[in-house]
């Protein structure tokens, strides 16, 4: 379920609710009690990150995991302290 932000046109007040995809947005303000609440449009809040399709499929040249280099060699000794553990 995806968590939505709203604010009140009247007041200014901001909220977030999680909340289905099917659902109706809401429309009264809790501050307030006005029924002047707007649906807000964000991005996205999960960000790909690690080793995996992103880092090998879609990265070309140069392009760095934003991680960083401690998170590449953490996820590359975990993988093979996994090799070695079915073998």
């Amino acid at each position: 379920m995806p968590i939505y932000e709203y604010e009140c046109k009247a007041c200014g007040h901001r909220l977030e609710k999680l909340q289905k995809v099917s659902a109706a947005p809401l429309t009264d303000c809790p501050a307030c009690e006005t029924s002047q609440l707007a649906r807000l449009i964000s991005a996205a809040g999960f960000r790909l990150a690690g080793g995996g399709w992103y880092e090998t499929d879609f990265k070309s040249g140069g392009k760095k995991n934003l991680a960083g280099e401690s998170g590449d060699k953490a996820a590359s000794s975990a993988t093979s302290t996994e090799s070695k553990a079915t073998a």
